[in-house]
Parts: C-alpha cells; structure tokens; sequence
C-alpha cells in the first residue's frame, strides 16, 4: 500500500484521483441544478463524514451562500453528532437550521407499548428527517441533496424513503473509504474524518461494529467482486476471507429490492380500441 492509501486507510486499488473527482461532482451538482431549474441546495448534515463531505462539495461548486444544511436529532441522537455538524457550518458559513425530529417519532410511537425495536425507530426517524427536508425545501428554494455513498447503497445499509431519498447524489459513486480519502482532501475537519462511522441509531453503535467488518475491507471486496466480477477463488487469491464474501453477498442479495424504483404493473392497454 503506498503512503497516500495508507493515509486514506484506502485499499490501494480505490485510491482516487481526488482534483478530478472535485471537478466532476461539481460540474455533475451545477448540471442538476440547472436541469431542475433550482438554484440552492439543501442537505441533512448528521455530524458524519458522508454528509460534511457533501456539504464541501456543494459550497464549492455553488457558493456556501446557496446551501442550507438541516441538523435533525433524536433524543438519543449523540450530542458529538450536532458539534460535528456545527463545525462543517462554522468552516463554510452556509446557513443552517436544527430542528429536533424526537416530537414526530415519538408522537408516532406514544401508546404503542415499550416493545418497539431500536430498528424500528431509527428506520422511522430517517423518514421524518427527510419529510423535514423536502418541506424545508420549499421555504428554502433547495433541491434536496442525498449523502448516501456506494457501500451503502451496495449493501442496503440504508432506508427506504429515509435516507436514500434525494433529487440527487453527488457522492453515490464513491465507496465509504473514498469519501474519506475525498473529504481529508476538501479540509472536512479531523473530529470527522477521525470518528467510527454510525448511523447514530442508539448510543454507541457503529457501522463497522454492527456489519462485523472494517469498510476499508469491504470496500476491496466490493471493487473486486462488482467492478472487476471475480470469482471467489480468484478473490481467495487476493487474501480475502470467504466469511466476508458470505457476508456480504448476503447483504447486497437481501438488499436489491432497496436498488431499484417499484416495479409497475405493465398493461399495455393504453390507447387500445374498445372491446366490441
């Protein structure tokens, strides 16, 4: 591994060309505005790494002035989430709002017993969070940025209609440990850069403590496995363990539903004569 992978704790093979990938994102975020006639951006900022990379981006393809980013906490939610956040907006001067979402889940869930799962509730605050930001949306003028990245997206580590809902993705295309390798790059600072990768569901869960598996080696998998289509041997060849294949072949098998829009009922009647 060279020093700048290592750097990044990006498997070598990943390792990005980061002034062409800035150049491409930013020309990809001023298309997409132009195409849907939007001028501002609007985006949730967690505190994460994903989203403060995306918060970058968009400041510097449109102007910080032209972005709004929404931090939405649970009552759960770690309060290190919030300060991260609040550094990304103190760095760019963008505008921002925090607006509390635990009212809307728990208003949801009050009278429905004490059973109900920690999965349960974070799936429906992703939800709330970004019905918050299509209506902040509208009092902002913003299309509504996505922050998901491509591990994510490979492994359904995400929510339907909650996170992975958006107008568009500037970051879709890059695995977790490349939007790492892209926000030390842009200046994202190291209280983010340096911080586990979680979902915030409860009070200390992790990514890579709850897949089993660190993202640096998944990220190799997945290049290896979708990119380059190798067989499990010749991925065996390549040190990687056959417990991980299993793993995550299951996860990106148990998750395709989540990759696609749904499916409609094709008829084919449309302009067809009437029955005699």
């Amino acid at each position: 591994m060279t020093d700048n992978a290592a750097r990044y704790e990006l498997p070598e093979e990943l390792l990005l060309d980061t002034a062409a990938a800035r150049r491409i994102i930013g020309d990809f975020i001023r298309a997409q505005l132009e195409q849907a006639g939007f001028e501002r951006v609007v985006l949730g900022l967690s505190g994460g790494v994903d989203s403060a990379l995306v918060a970058y981006l968009v400041a510097e393809a449109i102007g910080a002035e032209r972005l709004l980013a929404l931090s939405m906490p649970y009552r759960t939610s770690s309060p290190d989430s919030l300060a991260h956040a609040q550094l990304v907006v103190g760095d760019l001067g963008c505008s921002s709002r925090v607006i509390e979402v635990t009212p809307m889940v728990d208003g949801y869930f009050y009278g429905q017993g004490d059973d109900i799962s920690v999965l349960r509730r974070g799936n429906f605050a992703a939800r709330a969070r970004m019905a918050v930001l299509y209506d902040q949306s509208v009092t902002w003028g913003g299309l509504v940025a996505g922050t998901g990245n491509r591990t994510e997206w490979l492994l359904g580590y995400t929510t339907v209609y909650g996170d992975n809902a958006c107008a568009f993705n500037p970051v879709g295309d890059l695995y977790k440990s490349q939007v790492r390798q892209l926000a030390a790059e842009m200046g994202v600072p190291t209280e983010i850069l340096h911080k586990p990768p979680s979902a915030d569901l409860w009070p200390g869960q992790t990514d890579e403590g709850e897949v089993g598996f660190s993202y640096s080696d998944i990220d190799r998998l997945l290049y290896w496995l979708i990119d380059q289509r190798r067989t499990r041997e010749e991925l065996a060849d390549k040190g990687i363990s056959g417990q991980l294949v299993d793993r995550v072949e299951r996860m990106i098998a148990n998750s395709e539903f989540k990759r696609h829009l749904p499916p409609v009922a094709r008829l084919g009647l449309t302009g067809s004569a009437p029955a005699p």
